[in-house]
Parts: structure tokens; sequence; C-alpha cells
């Protein structure tokens, strides 16, 4: 691919306050969201980035900007409306150091990035598109998904897509099944935990729910599985992945560092051809993604390209 090319990326920005430790008591403020940690974690990789999202003008939405402009991504596209409070959310952690999403702050939830204010021009100079679901609870943000998936298939623009289901954003689990569903046969690639597959899909067998999910003609599907790795879904096969195992400190960030992983290697390697090429695509997210859980936070646990040279290039 052309190297003046850049990861395009949709979502809100976020503050996380991430607890300190288990108790939960005590909370320590970072700059977050799915799609940021994507976006940042790119630029990591020494993958330009871009990144749209609405902010404004009070100290919470500078601290975001000058946040991502230190991460290298780039702001061109995004839209400031004074107006704009960016949401936060508080993340416990679990005596295993798993991340729970405790509860959302959201002031100003109707403000969102309109299908209008997408520029054509951004798509142009595009390698791929990435998004979830973190917005698309919310109707006018679907339509500026919708609107930026358009715009992906006019330029030939790869579309990746995290399904990131945040229960405590929908008003019921029917609603959220049924809009995060309608956009799967959107995308190019998608990637989905095998918790979030079950909920989707519901059932518990994780063949039953890649046999359900491949009615959606998806071309490359990943499911991640913790520490039993991932099981990548491409051309009716089912490849298991498996991942070297970690101590974990916290998984906070690392679906999203798996995400990071996938879309350097797809920037720098194209959509993945054959059987090997998937592989070494989910072995390259597994790694990043288990480089991420042995570090406390998310966007701070992100590797970085030099962290990952071990000899295997992706």
């Amino acid at each position: 691919m052309k190297n003046n090319k850049y990861v395009l990326t949709y979502g809100d920005a976020f503050v996380d306050y991430i607890a300190t430790d288990t108790t939960n008591t005590a909370f320590n403020r970072h700059l977050g969201g799915a799609t940021v940690n994507v976006a940042a974690g790119i630029s990591r990789l020494g993958i330009p980035s871009s990144f749209i999202t609405i902010t404004g003008d009070d100290e919470t939405s500078t601290f975001v900007r000058n946040e991502l402009v230190s991460e290298g991504v780039d702001l061109t596209h995004g839209i400031m409306v004074p107006e704009k409070r960016v949401s936060g959310v508080y993340i416990h952690l679990t005596p295993e150091f798993d991340r729970v999403f405790a509860s959302y702050v959201n002031e100003t939830p109707d403000l969102q990035v309109t299908g209008k204010q997408l520029n054509t021009k951004s798509f142009e100079q595009a390698s791929s598109f990435h998004f979830c679901s973190g917005t698309l609870f919310h109707p006018d943000a679907r339509e500026t998904t919708r609107k930026a998936i358009e715009l992906s298939k006019e330029h030939n623009v790869i579309c990746t897509y995290d399904v990131n289901i945040r229960p405590l954003r929908w008003e019921s689990e029917g609603h959220c099944r049924q809009i995060v569903m309608k956009f799967l046969p959107t995308a190019d690639i998608i990637k989905l935990t095998t918790e979030e597959l079950a909920f989707l899909m519901k059932t518990d067998s994780l063949e039953e729910g890649i046999e359900r999910l491949s009615a959606n003609a998806i071309p490359l599907v990943f499911v991640t599985d913790g520490e039993n790795g991932t099981y990548a879904v491409f051309q009716d096969q089912t490849i298991h992945v498996p991942v070297i195992p970690v101590q974990p400190v916290d998984t906070t960030g690392a679906g999203d560092a798996f995400m990071a992983g996938i879309i350097r290697h797809v920037y720098l390697n194209g959509f993945p051809k054959t059987r090997q090429e998937v592989i070494e695509c989910a072995d390259f997210g597994n790694r990043m993604g288990a480089h991420c859980a042995t570090k406390a936070g998310a966007l701070t646990a992100m590797p970085r390209i030099e962290e990952m040279k071990d000899g295997r290039e992706a």
C-alpha cells in the first residue's frame, strides 16, 4: 500500500477513571475509549493514524485533544463544538484483574459527529476505516457510521469493526443485539470476544456461534478468547491461533491492542489472502494483546513498535 495513506478511526473520546487496585475506591484519570486506544495504538506501531471525534471547549476536552496529539494522532478530521462534554467511564478491577465497566458519565449524549460533517476527502487517503459499537446506541452516530462506511466503500477502503459491546450504554440487550448485528455485514474484518459471540448469537457453543455468525458473510472474523488465543474464521475455515501465556496485571486495553495489531498488519501487508497470512495477522494481534495485559491501564499499557521487536515481524 502507499506510504502516504493513513488509518482512519471514528468514535467517542473518553476519559477513563481506572481503579488503582481491586478495592475500587481510588481512580486515576487517563485518556480512553476503545477507538481512542486503537487510534493511538496504531500510531505507537508506526502507522499514520487519523481520528474522527467530537470534543468541546472545556478543560477535559483540551486534555483529550492534547493527549491524542502527543500520541501522534491526527485530529484534522475531528469536530469541535464548544458545548460538547467528553464522556467518562469508571473502570473497576476484579480480583483476577479483569476490567469491569462500572458506570458512564455522559452530559451531552446528543452532541455527535453528524454524517454531514464527514469530509469525503478524509476517506480518499485512508487505507482502512475502523469503528466499534460504542457510538451505535445513538441514532445520529449510527447514521454517521453508515455514511462513513458508505464513503469507505466508494474509495475501496477496508472496513474493520470491533463489536466491543458495552451494555451500560444501551436501553436494552435486545436493542443492542439488533443494532450491533445490523453492522456485521458492512465490515471486511470484525473482532469480537467469545462472550460477545455468545451474546449476539444466543448460544454458549463456540462452534454453533461461529456457524450462525457465518450467515453474515464477513470475509474475516477474529474471535478472541483471552489466554486461549484467537479463533480466525476465514473462507469457511476456523483456525485456532494460540497465544503465549502471560501473567496478567490488567486486561483493560488488551482487545484494543489486539485490534491495533490486526490493523497494522493489514496496512503493511494488505488484506490476508491465505491461511498462513491470517495466522500471521492473528499472531501479531495476540502478542499485542498479551503484552498490553502485562501492564496497568489501557492506553498507558499499549505497546510501542520497539517493544514488539522480538525477531518476529508482523
